[in-house]
């Protein structure tokens, strides 16, 4: 289930200061970063799979098994047909560009199956800063450029699961059609995405919002231009299409058509009024368009909603619903056609919430439907599929419902269907946690059971509030959105279910007693009931606790370093102590309602406060709190705190806001002093890890500024220097929630994202003095051997550096399962920073490996990775490459 989201204050406030954008989101010239110590780190999410809306799936019609996925926070995919898994392409997004990890709408060009393009943008509100852009990719996703728009967009507004608003000319692929919300209309580029303009002959911009009275702008936004379809029988190539139908937000106007390619547009006659078009779908070889019509934009609401097929050439719309008008109390939106047998359609009931969601499937161009599920005899059902979750066995939600329910449900929110255009057998559908398929479809029209299962590995799409890494027990516990949270005792694997009893819809703060890691508390909320659970086996199972009067949301809260008693605050209610396990609270004085409580890892009766630029400290278990004399701590309540295991009274604060104090702090005294380290500029999070090899301190971990750039830092020393530790191909929007080092392995960072799920990096760094490097290992041999070539772009230099693009196409007959690039700079060149590989360098040699995602290349395809690299004045470009010791052509 996808609820709103909404990024705290700071998200606003703090805009980050990146030096130039993201590499990968080449719109504008990035500027040399500052002299920075950085390290190579590998990247990997926690497995969760999935946790998230997905709002669209879309299969290029020109190359099989080349599809993509959008997400409405977390970013975009493209599936992997090899590994059956999905590729995240939107990493690259930077602090600054948050709002654009959410994708309102993808188009693959089937005319060039290497180009792609991502419409994006958060929020059309004021939540999201930023304007939104189109980005535009060459290399199916592995890069990209950057078109800003005027205006914004809504990944994650009302009516996001309608679509696609975008879409490429199937016969004059420079053009692209842009559906815009907020009454700012229909959208062309004529240049392949680079430049754009509103199309002023088209007559309508929409006028349908969720809830008009809406003060936020969130609900109140006109929902605009909800998608594109062009009619690929008419034109040529070359020639523009002359057909298109575009979907409007208004019930008595929902769908237009232009016959001259956009010269001008009309209503078309006689079309059903009183509903939306989610979505129109075209089928060219019987002349057929489908809509799927709600009487709402979705993705949540739907009471009602009708099929409809238009016959092109007449002009005639036939009613095809496959029930009754009365019948329905949902509305329609997944919505495909077969494309190898067009008579078949498929269609959703989005908005069926109980018992289920339900799909339907046509042979005959919606003459006559049957259905995924039926009742035989009320409450009972049977159904024309098999679930296998096992791959993701937390999709059952640990339930144990009553007919007609059942667990796994089939899904909701189920805005996203399709058909793989190559295979008949396969089908792929968004839900508001997964993405679903078959691959045995055909079995529904024989009589035999077709069996859904997940198809969402690699797809990561929670939003983290917190997250702990015990120095026992499981390595790492989350807290997350929407799906509650996860105990991973192994990292590369999906936990067998999130937290229960109770079931948290979202999980908003963790922690556990330092000296007995087995007592874990976590605070979250909950529609109704408890809002507090507690653990005594490192978070394997729980109970729930009392809440005392009042509550109506999570909060934080915190464990005593022995386990012995707790501190919450509460949403709803002031803060709260308890000994024991929360069967009884009593209120903590001396402390305001709402502020941010943690406690000291080493005493059992000290905790710790922070609201409003007031620290506050308890020595009496939580009883009774005094405000700290400390001053220019930071005004706002966009701050995170923490205090260091083994040293009590130990304390680091990060937090602020662009227009006052913004840092990072320290105090060795319990709060009573801090100091602000001079070394950083901004900072968001604050976290401990094993300390580096010869080093008695911890290891500090943050999501900051610092010496201009914005990243993931770490420091062995106290703080005194930092290195960066992630890059610009991993930036993952908005990491200010949460962040752990690991106890247990130096160098290991646990990241909280808003929609990427938890992303933790392992450290190349042995923890060897930099003065005395050990000898570097040679590498491995190059391979594999096969036909190659390379073009390499220098992008943009500056005083004693460039940005370099390289793109390696593998121009053999066999697929690559791997690669590695070697070259020789003729001008003391040294990379400093490289995305979509994995580099080494000794001297003028450089090899270049492929990452864990991007070493399949099939014949005829291509990867890229782009770098940074220190100069002298002349920069001589490399001439020669070789893959395996083969030499690649130079384009």
């Amino acid at each position: 289930m996808r609820r709103t989201r909404v990024l705290t204050a700071v998200l606003a406030l703090a805009a980050g200061l990146l030096a130039g954008g993201p590499p990968a989101l080449a719109a504008d010239t990035p500027q040399p970063a500052g002299t920075l110590a950085a390290d190579t780190y590998t990247w990997k999410n926690a497995r969760i799979d999935g946790g998230g809306f997905v709002p669209g799936i879309v299969f290029n019609r020109g190359e099989k098994d080349l599809a993509y996925a959008r997400t409405d926070i977390g970013g975009a995919y493209r599936w992997q047909e090899s590994t059956k898994t999905w590729t995240p392409l939107l990493d690259s997004v930077g602090w600054d560009d948050w709002g654009h990890t959410g994708v309102v709408s993808l188009a693959s060009d089937s005319a060039d199956p290497d180009r792609v393009y991502a419409a994006v943008g958060t929020y059309t509100n004021d939540w999201d800063p930023t304007n939104g852009a189109v980005l535009r990719s060459t290399d199916r996703g592995a890069s990209w450029k950057k078109a800003d728009l005027p205006f914004k967009l809504g990944g994650n507004m009302p009516g996001r699961g309608m679509g696609e608003r975008l879409a490429v000319d199937p016969h004059d692929n420079d053009v692209l059609y842009l559906g815009a919300p907020s009454g700012h209309g229909l959208w062309r580029s004529t240049d392949a995405g680079a430049t754009w303009s509103e199309v002023t002959a088209f007559p309508n911009p929409g006028n349908y919002a969720q809830d008009p009275s809406d003060t936020s702008g969130y609900a109140s936004d006109n929902q605009g231009i909800t998608w594109v379809t062009f009619d690929e029988s008419t034109g040529g190539d070359g020639s523009a299409t002359e057909t298109i139908y575009v979907g409007v937000a208004d019930k008595e106007n929902a769908v237009y058509r232009s016959t001259d390619a956009g010269a001008t547009w009309q209503r078309i006659a006689g079309q059903p009024t009183g509903y939306l078009a989610h979505k129109g779908v075209l089928d060219a070889e019987n002349g057929y368009l489908y809509l799927a019509y709600s009487d709402t934009g979705g993705p949540y609401d739907g009471g009602k909603g009708r099929l409809y097929r238009y016959a092109t050439a007449t002009g005639t719309w036939t009613d095809i619903s496959p029930v009754a008008e009365a019948d329905t109390y949902y509305g329609f939106s997944g919505l495909t056609v077969d494309r190898q047998n067009p008579g078949t359609v498929m269609a959703t009931a989005y908005s069926s919430w109980w018992p289920d969601t339900q799909i339907f499937r046509s042979t005959d161009s919606g003459g006559t439907w049957t259905q995924a599920w039926s009742y035989t005899s009320y409450p009972s059902r049977e159904n024309r599929y098999t679930m296998d979750v096992s791959s993701s066995p937390w999709l059952t939600w640990g339930a144990n419902p009553s007919p007609p329910e059942q667990t796994p449900k089939l899904g909701w929110m189920t805005e996203a269907l399709e058909i793989d255009p190559f295979d008949s057998d396969r089908m792929m559908y968004g839900t508001g946690a997964t993405i679903y398929g078959t691959e045995n479809l055909g079995n529904w029209d024989s009589g035999s059971k077709f069996t859904i299962t997940p198809m969402v590995r690699g797809l990561e799409e929670t939003a983290v509030n917190d997250l702990i890494s015990p120095p026992s027990g499981a390595p790492l516990i989350s807290a997350l959105g929407d799906v509650g949270g996860f105990r991973h005792t192994d990292l590369t694997k999906v936990p067998p279910m999130m937290f229960t009893q109770p079931n948290f819809t979202s999980t908003t703060s963790l922690d556990f007693a330092e000296s007995d890691p087995n007592t874990v508390v976590r605070a979250g909320n909950l529609d109704s009931g408890p809002h507090i659970a507690f653990s005594t086996d490192n978070g394997a199972n729980w109970f729930a606790g009392t809440d005392p009067s009042g509550v109506s949301g999570g909060g934080t809260v915190a464990a005593a370093a022995d386990g012995s008693r707790f501190v919450w605050s509460p949403q709803g209610a002031g803060v709260h102590y308890a000994t024991g396990f929360g069967t009884s609270w009593s209120a903590s004085s001396g402390i305001p309602a709402g502020a941010v409580v943690e406690s000291d890892r080493v005493d059992p009766k000290t905790f710790y406060g922070f609201k409003s630029g007031k620290f506050y400290v308890s020595k009496d278990g939580g009883a009774t709190f005094t405000a700290s004399s400390a001053t220019g701590l930071p005004a706002g309540d966009s701050v995170r705190f923490k205090a260091l295991p083994g040293a009590k009274g130990d304390v680091w604060l990060a937090g602020g806001a662009s227009d006052g104090p913004y840092g990072l702090w320290h105090s060795t005294d319990s709060g009573a002093t801090f100091t602000k380290l001079s070394n950083v500029d901004e900072a968001d999070t604050v976290g401990f890890g094993k300390a580096a090899p010869g080093a008695s301190y911890q290891t500090l971990f943050t999501s900051a500024e610092i010496d201009g750039v914005r990243g993931i830092f770490r420091s062995t020393d106290k703080g005194a220097t930092w290195t960066r530790v992630n890059d610009d191909a991993h930036q993952w929007g908005w990491t200010g929630a949460a962040i752990t080092g690991d106890p247990r392995v130096y160098g290991r960072v646990y990241v909280a994202t808003n929609g990427r799920g938890v992303v933790y990096g392992d450290t190349s760094d042995t923890g060897t003095d930099p003065e005395e490097p050990e000898e570097p290992e040679e590498p491995e041999e190059p391979g594999p051997s096969g036909a190659c070539a390379v073009t390499y772009k220098i992008t943009n230099q500056w005083g004693d550096g460039f940005q370099a693009d390289v793109q390696l196409t593998n121009t053999g007959s066999a697929t690559w399962n791997g690669w590695s690039l070697t070259w020789s700079f003729a001008n003391g060149q040294k990379i400093s920073q490289l995305w979509n590989g994995s580099p080494t360098q000794s001297g003028p040699a450089v090899t270049v490996r492929n990452t864990d995602w991007n070493g399949t290349v099939a014949a005829g395809s291509s990867v890229a990775f782009g770098f940074t690299a220190t100069r002298s004045a002349t920069n001589t470009a490399p001439t020669a490459f070789e893959l395996g010791g083969q030499a690649c052509a130079v384009r």
